[in-house]
């Protein structure tokens, strides 16, 4: 690592006449035709493909551009430095990075009850009774996937896809046709149903955050998000396989551990506290977050008394001593640092190839030669392919002159666009390590035809109604 900062060093002193020819109103020197430009752009493209390798590397995705993110603020820096501009440099960093903090804490919140509710049980009941009802495959194909749909507004898509998909693996056994489709399914599901509301998706939640919509202006896109979900689904479900998979064992009581359904409570009164910040105090709404997450924390502290005071009880058995107590604490460890990470790498990296005028020169391109339409519809295609956060990051980094029909455009492709491939998306990459060996990129790419149909219905709704 010391070398290739050196290599770097040295790189800037041998380019910087070419460095520091053009320099922007704003005091900004455009790099875009420069060295060290074309180095960043480099880095970041390595990186980006190690992150699509990660399945095949076994090297988890955060790595790459947390490695990434601090080479190219190295770049700027140094060309910054010897222009006396490094002032400059630390306004950016520091936007960017407030940008990360904002989604850092939102997140870390919401995973932390998503980890307390799977440790009580919640997610296990709902499966459970999904299991024994003896439903047939396409009733099943059917009820996933729309759980799945607005289950995901709510919990988040990637967490929903995960339940739902325990099921059509706990049922579908001896049929990986079934078990395929109903991963398709419930991917579309997901993704669809978290489209219209910002904590649905890291893309929505990132637009309202940044305050360019409004909470309630996000149920717009609840009819194309429908159109999304139920194009594809309905012509996947002449391919489910007909009759009732064989009967599983009724789980007897409630599997929910004691304040299981409270912590789901909490969580909504934890939505609402956040849209209440924003809406009603015009506080971002991660400070919101941080207040619903007092309340699990003092919810914690009671679960952790009450289980103590009857372990001691004279009628208590011995189990019950033994049963591990709810920390709170071990629910903010067991947060996916990996995705966490890798959010403070994309936005750190983007925002530097943006200082550097790389994302105004997009933005002119997509923008400026397709119009806004053509360029959303293109975000959505492109979130299929490279993962939904950088590009969704990057056109806010733009910030295009847009109207409230368009921000919701780009909302719906970025957020509904990652189902046409398996890899465009967290639930369908989770899907593929979860249901391995039935649920693949090519069972999925066989029916991204009707996806697609999905797709680009859900886009001429939208534009119909809105």
């Amino acid at each position: 690592m010391p070398i290739l900062l050196t290599c770097l060093v040295i790189f800037s002193a041998l380019f910087s006449n070419q460095l520091f020819a053009a320099t922007s109103a704003s005091e900004l020197i455009d790099l875009t035709h420069s060295s060290a430009g074309f180095l960043a752009i480099a880095i970041f493209v390595i990186a980006y493909v190690l992150v699509i390798l990660e399945e095949q590397l076994h090297l988890a995705k955060s790595k790459p551009v947390l490695l990434a993110a601090g080479l190219i603020w190295v770049i700027i820096a140094i060309v910054y430095g010897n222009m006396d501009k490094a002032d400059l440099v630390e306004h950016g960093i520091r936007h960017n990075f407030l940008e990360y903090a904002e989604l850092f804490f939102f997140l870390l919140v919401a995973m932390t009850y998503i980890n307390a509710m799977l440790e009580r049980g919640v997610f296990d009941e709902l499966r459970n009774r999904l299991v024994a009802k003896g439903y047939s495959y396409k009733a099943l194909f059917w009820l996933t996937g729309i759980l799945a749909f607005f289950i995901s507004p709510i919990a988040d898509n990637l967490t929903t896809a995960l339940v739902m998909c325990a099921v059509i693996m706990a049922v579908g056994k001896g049929r990986p046709d079934f078990i395929a489709l109903g991963c398709i399914n419930i991917v579309v599901g997901a993704n669809a149903g978290g489209a219209f509301s910002p904590f649905g998706d890291i893309t929505t939640l990132m637009v309202w955050q940044k305050g360019i919509l409004e909470f309630t202006e996000f149920f717009a896109l609840f009819i194309p998000s429908v159109v999304n979900y139920i194009i594809p689904a309905t012509i996947m479900s002449f391919a489910v396989a007909k009759g009732n998979p064989t009967p599983l064992d009724e789980v007897e009581g409630s599997v929910i551990k004691h304040g299981g359904l409270v912590i789901v409570g909490l969580f909504l009164a934890t939505i609402v506290t956040a849209v209440s910040f924003h809406s009603f105090l015009h506080l971002p709404p991660v400070f919101g977050m941080m207040t619903g997450l007092a309340y699990l924390k003092l919810y914690a502290f009671y679960l952790k008394k009450s289980a103590h005071k009857e372990a001691h009880l004279p009628n208590s058995t011995p189990g019950d001593a033994e049963q591990p107590e709810f920390d709170i604490f071990k629910k903010v460890a067991q947060a996916e640092w990996d995705t966490l990470f890798f959010f403070y790498g994309v936005i750190l990296a983007v925002g530097g190839l943006g200082f550097m005028g790389y994302l105004g020169m997009v933005s002119h391109l997509m923008y400026g030669e397709l119009g806004n339409t053509g360029a959303n519809i293109l975000v959505g295609i492109l979130s299929a392919i490279v993962d939904n956060i950088p590009v969704m990051f990057a056109v806010l980094t733009m910030n295009p002159d847009m109207d409230a029909t368009q921000w919701l455009l780009v909302t719906l492709t970025a957020g509904v666009g990652g189902s046409l491939l398996s890899i465009g998306s967290a639930a369908g990459v989770a899907l593929m390590g979860q249901a391995r060996g039935y649920y693949t990129f090519f069972a999925h790419l066989k029916w991204t035809w009707a996806i697609a149909l999905g797709y680009a219905a859900s886009i001429a709704v939208h534009l119909m109604i809105n």
